[in-house]
């Protein structure tokens, strides 16, 4: 019943967006005329060679419209990603409570094992899909935009992607790609879940060995100081993997679009670090060890 009812919830919400869509282009093809009399006066003024007091005014009038109108655009395009953000935790709602549905007991194998590749191409969409901030004029980026750390009371929450850090098959410790499953207020420690299936392991840690991943991209060209800089110490999770490790930044985005580009410690390169390797931003967190191994 509740997955049904959450399949008509998603519905709703994509009519609503569809409906928002709509307005945004209604919304600028109304702005249109508006932005062709800016032009056309800019040019009449160009030919005449004058600004006249006429011509001040008639463009001041011109362009409070236009601001007035980028504003009312801007409105519905918050309100659509707003929307987005809804039927995407809707959507993680619905596939928690589809895994809780098929419970299973402590002797059952908790998870079907997910092929490789799928679990590759999942993981890169999660980073594709990642929300990018964006911020009214004047406001900052969140905690958890792009570099931004969590605040220190922060508590992930079930279905979050995390790094975690585990002890190994050979004892050596890890950071893994894991997801939270629940955390314990009396004992401050999380209960997670491996996300390469192929362990089928679930770990209970303390909160210093979880690192909650970025929930939205920052933006290069609008909020820098929320990337890590060149030459930062991360842990970025390496390539076709699920294991996070200790890097250097090479390359900051510079589109909101763009990976990180990182050097991965790596002895067997004679300065001690890999060639450079794309890591989305989604995947490259804050290194809580500084010194070098």
């Amino acid at each position: 019943m509740a997955l049904v009812s959450t399949d008509t919830k998603i519905a709703e919400f994509l009519n609503e967006l569809h409906q928002l869509i709509k307005q945004t282009q209604e919304e600028r093809s109304r702005s249109e005329h508006n932005l062709l009399n800016i032009q056309k006066t800019h040019e009449r003024m160009q030919t005449e060679n004058k600004t006249s007091p006429y011509y001040r005014t008639k463009l001041r009038g011109l362009y409070t419209t236009a601001k007035a109108d980028a504003e009312a655009e801007c409105g519905i395009l918050r309100g659509a990603l707003d929307k987005i953000a809804e039927i995407k935790s809707l959507l993680e709602e619905r596939r928690i409570a589809a895994r809780m549905a098929g419970v299973y007991s402590d002797t059952d194998t908790p998870r079907k094992t997910m092929r490789r590749g799928v679990l590759m191409t999942l993981l890169q969409q999660s980073a594709m899909t990642l929300p990018l901030w964006i911020g009214k004029p004047g406001e900052s980026p969140p905690p958890l935009c792009g570099a931004i750390p969590a605040s220190s009371d922060y508590v992930a929450k079930q279905g979050d992607k995390v790094a975690a850090r585990v002890k190994a098959v050979d004892g050596d410790e890890q950071w893994i790609l894991a997801e939270v499953v629940s955390y314990n207020h009396s004992t401050n420690k999380y209960e997670v879940d491996d996300i390469d299936e192929e362990g089928k392991e679930r770990h209970t840690l303390s909160r210093r060995r979880i690192i909650p991943l970025p929930q939205w991209k920052a933006n290069p060209e609008t909020d820098p100081e929320a990337l890590f800089s060149k030459d930062q110490l991360v842990l970025a999770l390496y390539p076709q993997t699920t294991c996070f490790y200790r890097a250097l930044i090479h390359t900051p985005p510079h589109r909101p679009q763009d990976d990180y580009s990182v050097l991965f410690e790596d002895t067997s390169y004679a300065d001690g670090y890999s060639p450079p390797l794309n890591v989305a931003q989604r995947y490259v967190v804050a290194c809580k060890e500084n010194k070098k191994k």
